[in-house]
């Protein structure tokens, strides 16, 4: 069989080290260690509070954030004067910046990359709005595409930004079933179906003619041989002295083998909500956004780093952004059973989003959808996450770096 390994070189390199550049940040493993963490050395608690409400009011408005906006807005207890000293030492801190001669402030990446790790506000995904989503999931047939065309469309409503899901699989391909069908005397049709409910078809052609009363008693025999196997234990097989099964055997392992290289299927809906953000209003940031979407190479490392992981993940763009993704922020999770077939499902907008809010919405659909897969392979479906731990809020993760 054969199975070139610089195929897996050619494809790791054509995906950039994102890490370096951005901040991916695990939610749920940093909110269950959150009260044994000791308080924050790097701001004081009204710095903190300062940094808080200008996100607060800058996700709301797209507008410069001044002192006297939040002492009059939020009522606190301070002078303007006092409120502006300290936006000076944040910004001082490189959690602030002043566009042009504004005297209000925004937050810089550096200061969201702060917010989403320890200050993000408890927020629930109202009740009637998880209803609502769960009548529209149970109204359509238990088809796999219309589950990842839908998750895709009610989170996007939902976030009132773009959304993706990719379709579920595992981390191996494994063999389910095979069948040889002779068409004519020197043609043979190997119909190959997977674990998880993917067919793929090919022709053989044959030197020596086959009835198929032998191709069906070799179907039977390989699917003894191979069933539940991946590529690498088709690999490891005992070589067939039949050159024709040795063949068969091959194209299962080759196939099994593409599989599990193929790039997600991505299914997206709501980008026009993205391109209404003021973020993306000059054209060269909306063709970056477009090229996020049409591009499936530029999501890939990131889908296939949040497969790996349990648990709501929040990406930010870097000080020096990724070169396809300046000033956008991602949130991701994983949906179903790695073992059995996972997939991810998130929103992509601009760094200025109600994380919180966001956060909670890409976690009930995740468990809606892990649900509805663990009733559609049978296995069992793990306990649901409370949307909320303690006072603390939601969870999810964050990476890169900081």
């Amino acid at each position: 069989m054969s199975l070139p390994m610089h195929v897996q070189a050619e494809m790791l390199s054509s995906f950039p080290n994102f890490h370096e550049n951005m901040v991916i940040l695990c939610y749920d493993e940093y909110m269950a260690r959150k009260q044994q963490l000791a308080p924050s050395s790097k701001l004081t608690t009204r710095q903190e509070t300062i940094l808080e409400l200008i996100i607060r009011e800058f996700v709301s408005t797209a507008e410069p954030v001044g002192s006297r906006r939040l002492v009059e807005a939020y009522g606190l207890d301070v002078s303007p004067a006092t409120v502006r000293n300290e936006m000076k030492r944040l910004e001082q801190m490189g959690y602030l910046t002043h566009p042009h001669t504004s005297a209000g402030r925004v937050p810089t990446h550096q200061g969201y990359r702060y917010f989403v790790q320890h200050l993000l506000p408890e927020d629930h995904l109202p009740t009637t709005v998880r209803r609502t989503i769960r009548h529209q999931f149970f109204q359509v047939q238990a088809e796999m595409d219309q589950w990842m065309q839908l998750s895709a469309s009610v989170l996007a409503r939902t976030a009132r930004s773009a959304a993706i899901t990719t379709a579920p699989r595992s981390d191996h391909t494994r063999f389910k079933h095979l069948e040889l069908i002779s068409l004519q005397s020197h043609t043979v049709l190997l119909v190959l179906v997977m674990q998880g409910g993917a067919v793929r078809q090919q022709i053989i052609a044959l030197e020596e003619p086959k009835a198929q009363s032998e191709l069906s008693q070799l179907s039977n025999r390989l699917n003894d041989v191979l069933a539940g196997l991946n590529w690498m234990q088709i690999q490891r097989l005992e070589p067939e002295q039949d050159a024709f099964v040795r063949r068969v055997i091959d194209l299962v392992g080759d196939t099994l083998y593409h599989e599990d290289e193929r790039m997600d299927e991505v299914y997206h809906e709501g980008l026009i909500y993205m391109l209404r953000s003021p973020e993306f209003s000059d054209q060269n940031a909306a063709q970056q956004v477009v090229e996020i979407f049409e591009n499936p190479i530029i999501l890939g490392p990131f889908l296939t780093e949040v497969r790996q992981m349990p648990g709501v993940q929040v990406i930010l763009g870097g000080e020096n952004p990724y070169e396809n993704l300046p000033d956008v922020s991602l949130v991701l999770s994983r949906y179903g059973r790695p073992s059995y077939g996972s997939g991810v499902v998130g929103v992509i907008g601009p760094l200025r989003m109600p994380y919180a809010y966001t956060i909670s919405a890409v976690r009930f659909i995740s468990q809606l959808l892990t649900g509805l897969l663990s009733e559609l392979y049978g296995y069992p479906e793990p306990p649901e996450e409370t949307p909320e731990r303690g006072p603390s809020g939601p969870e999810a993760d964050i990476h890169g770096d900081s």
